[in-house]
């Protein structure tokens, strides 16, 4: 912290009998330089800003309150403060020069030791406030460091909780890459559209980007001899398959129970969303609930489409590929019946940066850099 002999002072007054006392009284206690004038001291103020300003009224040409004025009109020195020094001894004076911006009057004809007990108290206030916004900035950047910290380690949980559920099936990490992406993309476009506007602000976009990859973490409740199966399931079988909704959202909502996070907006409420509705359909056809249009949440509704595109143009055990074409063939054939209109009729005109997610976010390049 700066000491106060280290403080810059700047005396402004046209007397020379004025400046050899405040010199006498501040000089040796100061880093202290003299002006005679007002155009002269906003060129020493420009060049190097004092820690505090005496500055006479009553000057030749630009007087003490227009000097006032000028400074606390210009950014850059607006915090530093001004004592007057002046002879006027009226109220009105006086309210004049508190009404500008300054923060003390010193009478003349001078007393040293007020004129030295004044500018010590103020040169000490601007030494306390520059400590305490540093402390400040020191306090925002231990704050931040600490949420990236704890956005990290969100993140972390995040993709190992999703990476446990892909280790038990037959999708790849590739998936949670891209439907993660096809969310988000999806999200910014309706984002401009007028009926989804006010539920897709950028704080609930950076919710739905995080909670995407845990749209099948209920897949790890679902015994191997089902979840893996090469062929086609029984129907039994699949009404098994079916539970990881279910299951999914009930071990989101217990760890939202948990850490006390039920009531507040954050990943886990828009993840538990996603998982349990994302196989629910349009026209009330699908999974668990059988919920319909806008029942479903929009966070499913925006997965339901992420997550069958991206199931139709990638390879498992079970089926090949489909082209990126046909894909988006069949999730058009799926408007207003399997899909939200709106988000089909969004997807389709991203149908182009829907297909370079799938080119970056590759199968194969993601399994060639897990094992590089």
């Amino acid at each position: 912290m700066k000491e106060l002999s280290e403080c810059k002072v700047l005396v402004v007054d046209d007397t020379e009998a004025n400046l050899d006392i405040l010199v006498d009284a501040l000089g040796d206690l100061y880093d202290l330089s003299v002006v005679m004038d007002g155009e002269t001291a906003l060129e020493a103020v420009a060049e190097e800003p004092p820690d505090i300003v005496l500055l006479d009224i009553m000057m030749p040409g630009m007087d003490g309150y227009e000097v006032c004025t000028t400074l606390k009109e210009n950014p850059q020195f607006k915090k530093i403060p001004i004592i007057f020094l002046t002879a006027l001894t009226e109220i009105e004076n006086k309210t004049k020069g508190f009404q500008l911006g300054a923060v003390d009057y010193i009478t003349k004809p001078f007393e040293v030791l007020e004129v030295q007990a004044r500018v010590k108290t103020h040169l000490s206030l601007v030494l306390a406030s520059q400590e305490l916004e540093q402390q400040n900035q020191i306090l925002e950047q231990k704050v931040l460091e600490r949420t990236m910290e704890l956005a990290q380690t969100q993140d972390v949980t995040i993709h190992s909780l999703a990476t446990l559920a892909e280790t038990r099936d037959n999708e790849t990490g590739g998936h949670i890459l891209r439907t993660q992406r096809y969310v988000k993309v999806l999200s910014e476009h309706l984002a401009q559209n007028e009926a989804y506007k006010d539920q897709l602000d950028k704080t609930t976009i950076d919710l739905l980007f995080k909670s995407a990859p845990l749209h099948d973490i209920g897949k790890v409740g679902v015994p191997d001899a089902i979840l893996l199966k090469p062929g086609k399931l029984t129907d039994q079988e699949f009404d098994i398959m079916k539970t990881h909704a279910r299951l999914g959202y009930d071990a989101l909502l217990k760890a939202e129970e948990a850490f006390h996070m039920k009531e507040k907006p954050s990943f886990l409420r828009h993840a538990r969303d996603i998982a349990l509705t994302h196989h629910e359909k349009w026209n009330g056809r699908g999974y668990p609930q059988g919920l319909s249009e806008e029942k479903i949440p929009l966070s499913g509704r925006l997965m339901a489409v992420a997550d069958v595109y991206d199931a139709l143009i990638s390879k498992r055990v079970y089926k090949p590929a489909l082209p990126h074409d046909k894909a988006v063939e069949i999730i058009a054939e799926g408007k207003g019946e399997h899909f939200d209109p709106l988000v089909v009729e969004a997807f389709l005109e991203l149908r182009d940066e829907f297909n370079r997610i799938k080119e970056q976010f590759a199968d194969q390049h993601y399994e060639s850099t897990k094992t590089d």
